[in-house]
């Protein structure tokens, strides 16, 4: 079960990022949100952010989804925080409500790491520590570390572009990597 909550994160990134065509990073979420209606909003009064959420999303049936995000977080964290509502938004979390609320966070940043910083990408790149994860992807220090740390994993393992949709994705990405790409 883990496993298919996992690939299902995953593969709704892949998705995502060629639906979206993007073709490089830092991913341009603001741009995105724009195109598809999904406002952006910041809870200067905090009457919608309590404790230490950074931010949630509502959906209204005429106005469509709106994310709320903490105004004095980071850009590099509110991006992250943007990511992750997205993943709410397109995992479909707010109709279908057969996962644990557990189960549909993690998915969320799942799905947020991997459009911020898709793994085949950051191989082509040949990107392997949280400094450069972190600049070329507009995410926090935190973020990064954590990917780096998964990167090395999945370098170990050296089994990018199995997937069909992971290698549309990449070749996607082609002339930025060509461009961009770490000695």
């Amino acid at each position: 079960m883990a496993h298919d909550i996992y690939k299902q994160a995953r593969d709704t990134a892949w998705k995502f990022l060629i639906d979206n065509h993007v073709t490089s990073l830092p991913v341009k979420l603001s741009a995105i949100c724009q195109q598809r209606g999904i406002s952006l909003l910041y809870d200067h009064d905090r009457k919608c952010l309590s404790g230490n959420e950074r931010g949630c999303t509502f959906t209204d049936a005429e106005k469509g989804f709106s994310i709320i995000l903490k105004p004095d977080d980071s850009i590099a964290v509110q991006r992250y925080t943007i990511a992750h509502e997205l993943g709410h938004i397109f995992l479909d979390h707010f109709k279908n409500k057969t996962l644990s609320s557990f189960d549909m966070e993690y998915q969320a940043e799942r799905f947020a790491i991997d459009i911020l910083a898709p793994a085949c990408v950051l191989w082509g790149l040949n990107l392997h520590n949280a400094k450069d994860i972190s600049e070329v992807c507009n995410i926090s220090i935190s973020a990064s570390q954590r990917r780096a740390e998964r990167m090395k994993i999945l370098y170990n393992r050296n089994k990018f572009l199995i997937s069909p949709i992971e290698r549309q994705v990449f070749k996607q990405f082609s002339n930025f990597i060509a461009q961009h790409k770490l000695k």
